[in-house]
């Protein structure tokens, strides 16, 4: 989809949230324009104003209007009602903290609750555009692509899902190397290219096959810059390297790395350390400032010793830091050693409530605002863990590249606790390096949110 009018979609998709935004907060306050006195009319505008900072923000987190979502009208009608649902939770929140009693509850329901039927039509108005476009857009590029193999067809899935004005030509292939039935007909060898892309009105050719494999493709690169073509080489790595990799640029040189990593961007870094702070902050202030002295004479009345337990974790990049919890366990030495298991003899009985709920990891966004954890993010596990999994699974450290967190992907999709076999653990493993390469801020208030319904739920690897 050529970029311009993705810009312009996008600019006029936002514009028209905002504008029906402000157009129905405008109805709901002519509905309850008799119960509303005049010289309230402040405190209202200054709720409109906040409910459009919230859109704004929230959708700006969650990307709402990014290319790859509003493509597609099933993902972008999803993604609109999960933004939903979170600015909800945030106009909420605003009317607690700052106590906006005078508002009207009536105006509050019509105005917050309302939108989500318009934003429901404003979907619909979208897909009749989006079917509109889809039948009379005249800017379709033509795609053709030398070589059938592996890569092709990745190819063929991802420009098939990248917009609605591609349309694929077919594939430049040797007969002799086609041995199967084609999803696009194969037009001729990889010498007819050039024909074929003048008889096709071409606009891309993607080639899976590189110049030192063909000489002929050299050809072809400059036909495709006197014809206006748009040229690009898809390299095959596997050979080399059977994993996805990430590609950047180290001045004129592109770089392939083993693994994508979005908190390595320093602008990704700052949100998530100010979250972290501003998250930690919050629990401090508002539940720690309590929680701590009940439970710290309840655990010191049942059993003697510290009401914090310190132990060494491992960290960012292998670095070994003291992690805080409540102390749920009679004093021991055999803590830096074993996991606590079910119906472990250890366990005190208040260790058990604390640990059944998670209230023993509390002290721990004091770890957090330290800079040793983050909210989100692997879990540190014991010295002694990592240094025997690391031998026994083979890409176990790559969880180190991030701060370990007080909660984590691996622990909201079931695997947390005591890991009773090394299948779990790599799976535990595999989820923490797939929340490193996907991290958006998004993801860690996802996280946060299932954390805090599995913990109100009831868990049973909570021991």
């Amino acid at each position: 989809m050529k970029k311009h009018f993705i810009n312009f979609l996008q600019a006029g998709l936002v514009g028209f949230d905002i504008i029906t935004l402000n157009c129905w907060a405008f109805i709901a306050y002519w509905i309850c324009d008799s119960s509303i006195p005049d010289a309230f009319l402040a405190y209202y505008s200054r709720f409109v104003i906040v409910l459009n900072l919230l859109w704004i923000a929230v959708s700006w987190i969650g990307k709402l209007y990014r290319e790859d979502f509003i493509v597609t009208f099933e993902s972008f009608s999803r993604k609109t009602f999960r933004i939903y649902f979170t600015w909800i939770s945030a106009a909420i929140l605003y009317l607690f903290f700052f106590r906006q009693f005078d508002l009207s509850r009536s105006f509050i329901l019509i105005s917050v609750i309302g939108y989500g039927f318009v934003l429901f039509i404003n979907r619909l108005a979208y897909l009749s555009l989006f079917r509109l476009l889809h039948n009379h857009i005249h800017s379709t590029r033509n795609v053709l692509i030398l070589g059938y193999n592996k890569v092709s067809k990745k190819i063929v899935e991802y420009v098939e899902n990248s917009g609605f004005d591609v349309r694929i030509i077919g594939f430049c292939e040797e007969s002799k190397n086609v041995t199967e039935l084609t999803t696009y007909p194969v037009i001729s060898g990889v010498e007819g290219a050039t024909k074929a892309s003048v008889d096709f009105q071409v606009n891309e050719i993607y080639s899976t096959i590189s110049p030192e494999q063909d000489p002929r493709i050299y050809q072809i690169m400059q036909h495709a810059d006197q014809e206006c073509i748009r040229f690009k080489i898809v390299p095959d790595l596997s050979v080399f390297i059977n994993c996805p990799v990430s590609v950047s640029y180290l001045n004129d040189l592109p770089v392939l790395s083993l693994h994508k990593e979005p908190l390595d961007n320093l602008g990704n870094m700052v949100k998530k350390r100010l979250f972290d702070i501003v998250f930690s902050l919050f629990v401090i202030i508002f539940i720690l400032s309590w929680l701590i002295p009940i439970l710290s004479l309840l655990i010191f009345l049942e059993s003697p010793g510290p009401v914090f337990f310190l132990q060494y974790r491992t960290g960012k990049d292998k670095k070994i830091f003291k992690c805080f919890k409540f102390r749920s366990m009679k004093v021991n030495g055999d803590s830096n050693l074993r996991q606590a298991t079910k119906d472990d003899d250890r366990l005190t009985k208040i260790g058990k409530f604390i640990r059944r709920t998670s209230l023993d990891e509390y002290p721990q966004f004091f770890n957090v605002l330290l800079g040793n954890m983050s909210i989100v993010g692997p879990r540190p596990h014991m010295l002694k863990h990592t240094n025997d999994y690391s031998k026994l699974i083979s890409r176990y450290m790559v969880r180190q590249f991030l701060k370990p967190g007080i909660t984590g992907w691996a622990q909201v999709n079931g695997f947390r606790g005591e890991t009773k076999t090394l299948d779990q653990m790599q799976q535990r493993v595999e989820h923490d390096i797939w929340y490193m390469e996907n991290w958006s801020l998004w993801l860690d208030v996802r996280i946060i949110f299932l954390t805090v319904f599995n913990a109100v739920k009831g868990e049973k690897n909570a021991y």
